[in-house]
């Protein structure tokens, strides 16, 4: 289930910053969720900056980066292990483009179990052990 999308404006990172930002993602994603890092997903979605808007003003005309990311995580997930994930996510942002922590936004997504499907099957089956270790 692990996935995470950065939402960034094109320019404003080079192939290696994303590919550091992905790979780091997956690693931390792996580590507080302690998941096998196979379940691990990352998505880098880049914008034109004169799609993107931040304070109301085009990114393109301010040159201001402003990042968003939201990932999700089967319900039952300690709020630990979510607002560690909130405070990762920050951080690599933050380290490896550079932008100002106080513009960073983003979100965590629970998704009920019976909602998510791995192979075509509900993670209420496939994962049924693991949820149960989640209460």
């Amino acid at each position: 289930m692990p996935i995470v999308h950065f939402h960034i404006a094109d320019g404003y990172a080079s192939a290696a910053q994303e590919e550091r930002l992905l790979v780091g993602a997956c690693q931390l994603y792996a580590e507080i969720l302690q998941s096998p890092i196979e379940r691990v997903r990352a998505f880098l979605h880049v914008y034109p900056p004169s799609r993107c808007a931040a304070a109301g003003t085009l990114i393109s005309r301010s040159s201001q980066q402003a990042p968003y990311f939201e990932f999700s995580v089967l319900d039952g997930r300690p709020l630990d292990q979510r607002q560690r994930l909130l405070g990762g996510f920050t951080n690599l942002l933050v380290e490896i483009l550079g932008v100002d922590r106080a513009l960073v936004r983003g979100q965590c997504r629970r998704v009920a179990p019976e909602e998510w499907s791995i192979g075509g099957k509900p993670a209420s089956e496939q994962r049924a052990a693991e949820i149960k270790n989640f209460k």
